[in-house]
């Protein structure tokens, strides 16, 4: 777990210290390698491969980074979105190792568990993502659960005692992974009502009374359905979060809902992926000199003021990550030891079975 903690404070050293971040390619390539990238990249299409049907947070934030980190790389290449939904994104993160070319023209997004799903050996799972060469992270990710106001759980106690249903997609979403968690941690009562396409199909679900309520992105339920929030159709009970967002003082973290050393250490492991968050990478084998190119072009898209402002414009947040530290990040996970691997696995359930 040392790593792991580690990997946390230079995460959270970071975050807020993105333009110094965003050095002139020269610096970090030599004129004979900066040429052979501009000419690589010079009328190329890269295709932003997203895990996840358009409209939720994750297919939001490819839209615009497309929309801008073309225009720092050299060459200025376009940026087209693909989705590819399917199993949890493990759909489009098996492609993407396996199949995709290495050479520094495809890009994705997918589950932030994606390391722990892989050390745990999640059924699906046909990718190292210590492997990947990852670019960089424009926000860390805070799941909530949000039960709507028919549901007779209206609070993490009642939770504990009434059974109740959540909308839920792949077995290895963070969607699925973190109710699972819970249910098997601290005893909550969700029942996964599996099946749909993403966050904007599940949530439709919850409305039309298919489910009680849905674990998603705060960031996606703020963009979508934020009216729901201000007419208090839909309540939030807990957020998966190292700490509360400013924006939820009111909500339970996670990990303030254990008091034993080993519940902390397993929900602490969980949350890594809320540190991983809205990442993008590229395939493994990327030559070193595209790979740096994209992340230097990642860090002058997060200082872009006309990034900044379509993010705004979404009512989506930004918490930048070189690409470096993330690299570290998700390594950080493969050093999990075999006994707490174990009880994750214990933790995770189904979420984790072959």
């Amino acid at each position: 777990m040392q790593r792991i903690a580690q990997a946390f404070r230079r995460a959270h050293a970071w975050r807020d210290g993105v333009l110094g971040a965003a050095g002139c390619l020269a610096l970090t390539l030599s004129p004979a390698a900066a040429q052979g990238v501009e000419a690589f990249y010079k009328g190329r299409t890269i295709d932003l491969v997203v895990g996840y049907p358009p409209g939720g947070s994750n297919d939001l934030y490819a839209r615009a980074l497309a929309n801008r980190m073309g225009a720092h790389l050299p060459g200025n290449p376009s940026i087209v979105v693909r989705n590819m939904p399917g199993a949890g994104s493990f759909l489009a993160a098996n492609h993407i190792y396996t199949n995709a070319p290495r050479d520094g023209s495809v890009i994705g997004i997918v589950s932030p568990t994606v390391a722990i799903d892989e050390k745990l050996g999640s059924a699906g799972v046909r990718f190292k993502t210590a492997e990947f060469g990852w670019i960089g992270r424009v926000n860390s990710l805070v799941n909530v659960i949000f039960m709507w106001n028919r549901s007779g759980v209206q609070s993490m106690d009642a939770a504990k005692s009434i059974e109740s249903t959540l909308a839920g997609t792949g077995a290895g979403s963070a969607v699925s992974v973190y109710p699972t968690v819970l249910n098997n941690v601290i005893g909550t009562k969700f029942r996964l009502v599996m099946g749909y396409r993403g966050s904007n199909e599940a949530m439709l679900a919850v409305e039309r009374g298919e489910a009680e309520g849905h674990c998603t992105g705060w960031d996606t339920l703020q963009s979508t359905h934020a009216d729901w929030l201000a007419s208090k159709s839909a309540k939030v009970i807990v957020q998966f979060a190292l700490k509360r967002h400013a924006e939820l003082p009111d909500v339970p973290t996670a990990l303030e809902l254990v008091t034993s050393a080993q519940d902390k250490q397993i929900l602490s492991a969980v949350l890594n992926a809320t540190e991983v968050g809205t990442s993008f990478f590229t395939t493994p084998g990327v030559p070193r000199e595209r790979l740096e190119a994209l992340r230097t072009a990642f860090d002058r898209t997060m200082a872009d003021p006309a990034f900044l402002n379509d993010l705004k414009q979404l009512k989506i947040g930004i918490s930048s990550l070189r690409g470096a530290e993330l690299q570290d990040l998700v390594a950080s996970v493969g050093d999990l030891s075999p006994a707490l691997t174990e009880k994750l696995k214990i933790a995770y359930g189904s979420s984790a079975s072959n």
